[in-house]
């Protein structure tokens, strides 16, 4: 686990050199998955508010750091959230957003490619990755072992709980965001890289007139 403290860290290996640097590409923009979620499908177990993991999911890059909207649990300090994407990925890394209260989420169980995970069956499978997260208004970067999250075409991500011991029942989470490579279905991965423009006319990819529309992790186009 790593925190991103800011946007300039390193390319953890990848080498981009087949890519146009000249508008000053922000590593922390590349391969996010943002534009491939499949919004609609998206369903937020025990939240407090209707919609509220939705809207977290949907926050783009440079909202992350905007207190809300967040996601907060309602009944006790767990929070599922079933996220099916428009093909299938390769997984690299998750982001978060939490707080150094003890509303943040102390444990996350990943589990990858299951229509049928309710809370009874996120706490009694043992998980794809669990990760140990911390009390932290950074953004929070959490590699995955790849070599688990190679075709993936849903993941479940359980909050299992928070840092108050039971005394606090809200968990609150501010931001999620994926990084990582995709492909439709029974095609060959591609890596896409985003830009930091919101202008939709520059995100080409080199070489070619496809227009990757909304750049970086949360890219939305114009409005960035």
């Amino acid at each position: 686990m790593s925190h991103c403290h800011d946007e300039h860290h390193d390319h953890h290996g990848h080498d981009h050199g087949e890519h146009d640097h000249s508008d000053d590409i922000t590593p922390a923009l590349q391969f996010s998955l943002y534009q491939h979620i499949d919004f609609d499908g998206v369903v937020t177990m025990n939240e407090a508010e209707d919609g509220s993991g939705k809207a977290v999911l949907k926050k783009t890059w440079a909202e992350r750091m905007a207190p809300e909207p967040e996601v907060a649990s309602d009944a006790d300090e767990q929070l599922l959230i079933n996220i099916p994407f428009t093909g299938q990925i390769k997984l690299h890394s998750i982001l978060l957003r939490t707080s150094p209260s003890e509303s943040a989420p102390q444990t996350l169980k990943v589990i990858i490619n299951r229509e049928d995970i309710d809370f009874s069956a996120a706490e009694e499978l043992p998980g794809t990755q669990t990760f140990d997260l911390v009390q932290t208004s950074d953004i929070q970067e959490h590699a995955v072992k790849r070599a688990k999250f190679n075709m993936v075409r849903r993941l479940s991500l359980f909050f299992a709980d928070n840092f108050s011991d039971g005394d606090e029942d809200a968990t609150r989470i501010s931001y999620i965001g994926f990084k990582g490579e995709w492909m439709p279905v029974g095609r060959a991965p591609t890596n896409i890289l985003y830009e930091a423009a919101a202008n939709p006319a520059d995100h080409k990819l080199k070489g070619t007139g496809v227009n990757q529309v909304g750049g970086g992790i949360g890219g939305r186009g114009p409005g960035m």
